[in-house]
């Protein structure tokens, strides 16, 4: 690609990559399973995140003197991987990707002291809530208004799709503290407590079932230290925090795509028909086959763009951009391929296949949106 710089996956960081942290996760089943009980039996999400804490999962992309493990983001996402793979029903994404990461990179030592050691120890549920009515992510897009009132500021406004946030302790809110001719300009960060007077939080209906709400804040007070960076000057803080949240849920992605080949595999190894199994007819292998290969694909681009964006390579952006065209693509073949081959029994809720239609929806939705704001941007 001329005049893009890339940047080297070296073949010595995916083993290590790999050796300490698929290793790490598959060395505990019985406590992954714990987690899964603890939520299938009533539990809270506040004591998954403690399991999770217990861990260390939730410190792994954290320095050490915050209770953190010391690595980056690329560590963090084999981890992710896993967790896509088993569905694991934590707000694990929100908290550490949108909500840790974001503070790591522009919050001050005293916020950085008291939320990062929390995350790291999963005592805190953490959220970011940037997207409103027009669902883009951009900067034209935050109407929300930030006023300055008592010392402090008093925020108003609605948004839409904010993960995990009927959970959260505390979320990061995007608004507006001033216009100008730049609409990137003016738009600043601040940290709501769940508990904030004027708070209202509403669970929204997703053709994926994703755990995403609608927050209304109506005149929200909080004081001036709660603002994450310098004022009116976010968005770019905003930018790469959407660049690596678009990373990171490639990442869970590519995990959903795997573990559903692997379940349509192994169903059409047993199933039989006509005497023999149905993955031995050359339709269906060479269909299985092609979802291999685009999930092989998508992982060499996932893992690609999260070693970029851990080294800041010029070439981050792009890298995220190809993962996210490449998941979805695999996604969407891994779905669509495991319900033809199961067939029937494919649709039926109480199979963990079910996750199929999950991942086909949103995989849809995340190609149809970047369709559209290529549109917009021309």
């Amino acid at each position: 690609m001329t005049g893009v710089q890339t940047c080297a996956l070296p073949i010595w960081w995916v083993d290590n990559v790999l050796m300490r942290f698929t290793e790490l996760v598959m060395t505990f089943p019985t406590l992954f399973a714990l987690i899964i009980l603890v939520s299938i039996l009533g539990g809270s999400v506040f004591n998954i995140m403690w399991i999770i804490g217990i861990l260390g999962w939730t410190g792994v992309a954290f320095p050490e003197q915050y209770g953190g493990t010391g690595g980056n983001f690329s560590d963090l996402g084999v981890l992710l991987e896993e967790i896509g793979r088993s569905l694991a029903p934590a707000p694990f994404f929100s908290t550490a990707v949108l909500g840790g990461m974001t503070v790591m990179d522009a919050g001050s030592d005293a916020q950085k002291d008291e939320l990062i050691s929390r995350i790291c120890a999963g005592t805190i549920i953490m959220t970011m809530a940037i997207s409103e009515s027009g669902a883009a992510n951009e900067p034209w897009d935050i109407q929300a208004t930030a006023s300055p009132q008592g010392g402090g500021f008093q925020i108003s406004g609605t948004k839409l799709f904010v993960p995990d946030a009927g959970a959260a302790d505390t979320i990061m809110v995007a608004a507006r503290t001033s216009s100008g001719s730049d609409p990137a300009e003016g738009i600043s960060l601040f940290l709501v407590p769940a508990g904030a007077g004027g708070l209202n939080i509403t669970p929204m209906q997703s053709v994926g079932n994703e755990r995403v709400f609608e927050v209304i804040l109506e005149n929200v007070s909080v004081p001036a230290d709660a603002v994450i960076g310098t004022v009116g000057e976010a968005w770019p803080i905003i930018e790469r925090t959407i660049m690596r949240a678009t990373a990171a849920q490639c990442i869970e992605m590519l995990g959903g795509a795997q573990a559903v080949l692997d379940m349509t595999v192994e169903y059409a190894k047993g199933r039989t028909q006509f005497g023999r199994a149905i993955g031995s007819f050359q339709a269906v292998k060479h269909m299985l086959a092609d979802v291999m290969v685009k999930t092989e694909y998508a992982r060499s681009h996932v893992h690609r763009a999260a070693y970029s964006i851990a080294h800041d390579a010029p070439a981050r952006s792009v890298d995220a951009s190809m993962a996210k065209i490449a998941a979805c693509e695999a996604a969407l073949a891994a779905g669509r391929a495991s319900l033809q081959v199961h067939g029937a029994i494919g649709d039926r809720k109480s199979t963990r296949l079910n996750s199929s239609h999950a991942l086909i929806s949103y995989a849809v939705f995340c190609l149809k949106k970047k369709k559209k704001n290529r549109r917009q941007q021309v």
